[in-house]
C-alpha cells in the first residue's frame, strides 16, 4: 500500500515525540494506516483518485496522531493532498511555497462569521489556468480558531465558507456545535462545490466506512450486515 502525506507526516511527528502519545483508547491494537481496530483494517478498501482540485492540511500539533482523526481520510481518496503540522513562529517554507505556487488558487475553508465580509466566497471560482487548492485547518474547534486567527499567510487569503445542511454523522467526538462537521464532511462539500461530483460522493461513503469500524472496535461489537462498506463499493472507482 502507497503511503500518503498524513501517514508520512504521522510518521515524522511519531518521531518528534519524546513521550508515547496517549489517545482515548490507546489499549486498543489498531492498523497504524487506517487506525481501525486490526481485526477491522479498512486499507485494502481505499480507493484515491486523481481531481483537479486539492487539498492542503494545516494540522494541530498532536492532530495527525489521534486515531479518530478524520483528515486522513481525504488523503486516502484525493491524490493531491498535502499535509503540514501548524506553527505560529515558524510556518513550514514547504507548505508557504505552496500556497504561493502559480498553478493553485488556495481558498481558506472556514465559517464566514471569523473572517472579513469581503474575504468571503460561498462558491470556488477559478482564474484560467489554475487549480483549486482547499486548505482545512484540521484540529480541535478551538484549536482550529487558534491557528485561522494566528496564522498571518492565511489573512490574503479567501475564505470559502460551508454552511452545513445536516448534522454531522461524527460520532467519534464531542463536537462544540451541533453543526459542526468534520473534517472529511466538510471536505466532501468542498468536493462537490467544485464539481468533483465522483471524488465527492467517494469521499462522503469512505467517512461512514472509517466511522462505522471505528465504532465497532471500540464499542466491541460485529459490524452490521449490510454496512456502510458495501455501499462504498457500490459506488467506488475500479
Amino acid at each position: 500500500m502507497k503511503l500518503h502525506s498524513i501517514h508520512q507526516l504521522y510518521e515524522q511527528r511519531l518521531a518528534q515525540s519524546t513521550k508515547p502519545f496517549r489517545a482515548r483508547g490507546a489499549s486498543v491494537v489498531r492498523c497504524i494506516h487506517c487506525m481501525v481496530v486490526e481485526r477491522l483494517c479498512i486499507c485494502a478498501e481505499r480507493r484515491t483518485l486523481a481531481t483537479h482540485a486539492g487539498f492542503l492540511l494545516v494540522m494541530y500539533d498532536d492532530e495527525v496522531l489521534k486515531p479518530s482523526n478524520t483528515g486522513r481520510l481525504i488523503a486516502d481518496t484525493v491524490k493531491d493532498t498535502f499535509a503540514y503540522i501548524w506553527s505560529r513562529k515558524q510556518p513550514n517554507e514547504e507548505m508557504l511555497a505552496l500556497i504561493k505556487d502559480p498553478r493553485w488558487q488556495p481558498f481558506v475553508v472556514f465559517p464566514g462569521q471569523y473572517a472579513d465580509e469581503q474575504r468571503v466566497v460561498s462558491q470556488p471560482v477559478l482564474q484560467e489556468g489554475k487549480r483549486p487548492l482547499f486548505i482545512m485547518i484540521d484540529g480541535t474547534w478551538s484549536e482550529a480558531k487558534k491557528i485561522f486567527r494566528k496564522s498571518p499567510w492565511l489573512d490574503t487569503i479567501p475564505v470559502l465558507s460551508i454552511k452545513p445542511d445536516a448534522q454531522s454523522r461524527y460520532q467519534m467526538r464531542e463536537a462544540a456545535g451541533e453543526c459542526q462537521l468534520a473534517t472529511a464532511e466538510v471536505a466532501a462539500r468542498v468536493l462537490e462545490l467544485a464539481g468533483e461530483k465522483e471524488a465527492s460522493a467517494c469521499l462522503d461513503a469512505w467517512f461512514d466506512v472509517f466511522r462505522e469500524h471505528y465504532l465497532t472496535g471500540k464499542r466491541q461489537l460485529d459490524l452490521p450486515i449490510p454496512g456502510a462498506l458495501d455501499k462504498f463499493r457500490e459506488i467506488r472507482p475500479a
